[in-house]
């Protein structure tokens, strides 16, 4: 089954306030899209209340989620029908991230499990190391599947057609006896070795 994922970017000013305010703009417009103008976004962070934590909407029935890469801000959203979702983005081509060696595991692999830990909503607090991910086959709309090996839970994932020179990588959690954490908004954390 596919992810149903609309998904939006365009360049994004540099300083992190920008970023963000751009970053919601665009997520408005898709749940305006959607017939949502009057959502609401917050994002309180769950631990300390101050708004760096998860994307959560309100007066609408859609979960939304950011993410950046390079000078690129992605929103995404998605029907709430599930536990959790989130995105991640990374520039194919990445001088910094290369010369400090790379994204542990390569590129594909870090995309995708930033993408399912921030669906969890411990985002790199918790080791990607503990995501264990494995391809679908072609033609059931799915890329991947994923669980953290510490819980178990589980994760399906997908691909989504982004901005050129950009991999984009989508997670949803649909387990209903999992804790309910919302997907996490970039919080300008760069990525490995950056």
């Amino acid at each position: 089954m596919p992810l149903d994922v609309r998904l939006a970017w365009a360049p994004a000013p540099g300083d992190r306030a920008a970023r963000r305010s751009f970053a919601w703009a665009l997520l408005r417009d898709l749940l305006a899209r959607e017939g949502h103008p009057d959502a609401t976004l917050t994002n309180p962070c769950p631990r300390c209340g101050e708004p760096h934590g998860p994307v959560q909407v309100a007066d609408a029935p859609w979960r939304a989620a950011v993410a950046y890469a390079g000078g690129v801000a992605l929103a995404a959203v998605r029907p709430d029908d599930a536990a959790a979702f989130a995105i991640d983005a990374e520039p194919v081509a990445d001088a910094q991230r290369e010369a400090a060696g790379g994204a542990p595991g390569g590129l594909l692999r870090w995309v995708r499990a930033e993408a399912v830990l921030k669906a969890d909503g411990r985002g790199l607090r918790l080791d990607p190391g503990l995501v264990v991910i494995e391809d679908v086959p072609h033609g059931s709309g799915l890329s991947w599947t994923a669980r953290l090996t510490e819980s178990g839970v589980q994760y399906r994932g997908a691909e989504l057609d982004g901005p050129p020179g950009v991999l984009v990588s989508a997670a949803v959690r649909e387990d209903p006896a999992a804790p309910a954490r919302r997907a996490t908004a970039r919080t300008g954390r760069r990525g490995p070795g950056r």
